[in-house]
């Protein structure tokens, strides 16, 4: 929900009802991740995606009769070849929607959910996707310090249960993952689904992942261009001056004038797992000590511009400085996928292109040489596959 919560906030500052279908399940070569969504106002506005098209008018259509019966659904939806005509994915994957409708004000876990998003902060919304009837469709927002919104009094309501959801949706959200969570009505976890029990959905919404771009060089910025492009908040940064200008670099969101070590050190609360560093200067006395730092650090990808002789011998200078060959291996250089670029912006390709590549666990072979699914598998985030929930088409 979080690519449409600036338009979905909106209608709900305005009194708005609309519902929500939000991808809460993905198994085969499916077009969107879980969290992909799509919302319908009461008057037939419709912002955001579910599917890239197969089956939009389908889950349009379910968001509609959600607004007006003010029930959620879980479909699933999936190709057939019985039947040419039904209405599934020609990809052959397979999609679990939730349609939720929303009532501003009806419930305080989605209204502050909506809030929190609409202000750009970490937050984990937690819903009840599959179980008993009173609790589907119930709404916890979830932060690092607490929670908002509360299950609502039930036959299957206990303390506990929202007390175990809390803590499971925290450790997501530190950990920015999106997945399903299984647990008993005693909040204790469940390995399956059954009676007893509750599927939640949990969606981690956290600020954009970082791009560091070290050298303010003209390949830097395409690379910026495109690491915005992305989804990557980018940070442009070089001890020169005179180079490292807004002027020279209007798609980063910020440039920084530091020695390149010196602004990683400062930034060590700032950076993650799916922070991502460009070193671009390939010149020794900027390159060494940054990446002597770099390495070292918990980061998702770490790539050096430069020839493989400047490679040769940063990787020695490295090793006098003391990394071993564990850290070193982490180091993509020289940087980008073999795509015979030359240009800046035919460089950035090749650079993101890698950076895809080790994010998702791409092969980086073209895809006509191979036989397999198109879409990687995401990591394994507690997701029981049956009992499945009703299907459009199998």
């Amino acid at each position: 929900m979080q690519d449409i919560a600036e338009q979905v906030r909106a209608w709900h500052a305005a009194g708005r009802s609309f519902a929500v279908a939000t991808v809460v399940g993905v198994s085969g070569s499916a077009p969107r991740e879980p969290g992909a969504a799509l919302a319908v106002s009461a008057d037939g506005e419709a912002v955001g995606s579910v599917s890239g098209g197969c089956v939009e008018g389908a889950v349009y259509e379910l968001c509609r009769a959600a607004i007006l019966s003010g029930e959620p659904v879980l479909e699933r939806f999936g190709y057939s070849d019985e039947d040419a005509f039904a209405v599934g994915l020609t990809c052959g994957g397979v999609l679990d929607v939730f349609v939720q409708p929303v009532v501003p004000g009806a419930d305080a876990g989605m209204d502050a959910g909506l809030e929190l998003l609409a202000d750009g902060a970490p937050v984990a919304l937690a819903r009840v996707v599959d179980g008993p009837g009173d609790l589907l469709g119930a709404t916890l927002a979830v932060t690092a310090g607490g929670h908002r919104g509360t299950l609502a009094a039930g036959p299957s309501t206990t303390g506990a249960l929202e007390r175990a959801i809390a803590a499971e949706a925290r450790a997501m959200l530190d950990a920015g993952r999106t997945g399903q969570v299984v647990l008993g009505l005693d909040g204790r976890p469940c390995d399956e689904r059954g009676l007893g029990t509750v599927t939640w959905f949990v969606e981690s919404c956290v600020p954009a992942p970082r791009m560091l771009v070290f050298g303010a060089i003209d390949f830097a910025a395409s690379v910026a261009r495109i690491g915005r492009f992305l989804g990557y908040r980018v940070t442009v940064c070089d001890a020169r001056p005179v180079f490292a200008t807004k002027r020279r670099f209007p798609e980063a969101d910020e440039v920084v004038v530091d020695w390149p070590h010196r602004y990683l050190d400062s930034q060590r609360g700032r950076i993650d797992g799916r922070t991502v560093v460009c070193v671009l200067t390939h010149d020794a006395k900027f390159d060494v000590p940054l990446l002597e730092r770099a390495l070292r650090l918990p980061l998702g990808y770490v790539g050096a511009m430069g020839s493989r002789r400047t490679h040769r011998e940063r990787l020695a200078k490295l090793r006098e400085a003391g990394l071993g060959e564990a850290e070193l291996a982490r180091l993509r250089s020289p940087i980008g996928l073999d795509l015979g670029a030359r240009t800046p912006e035919e460089t950035a390709v090749s650079v993101a292109a890698e950076i895809v590549a080790h994010r998702r666990g791409g092969s980086c072979l073209p895809l006509s040489s191979g036989e397999g699914p198109i879409h990687h598998e995401a990591a394994p985030a507690a997701r029981p596959e049956e009992p499945a929930p009703r299907t459009h088409a199998a």
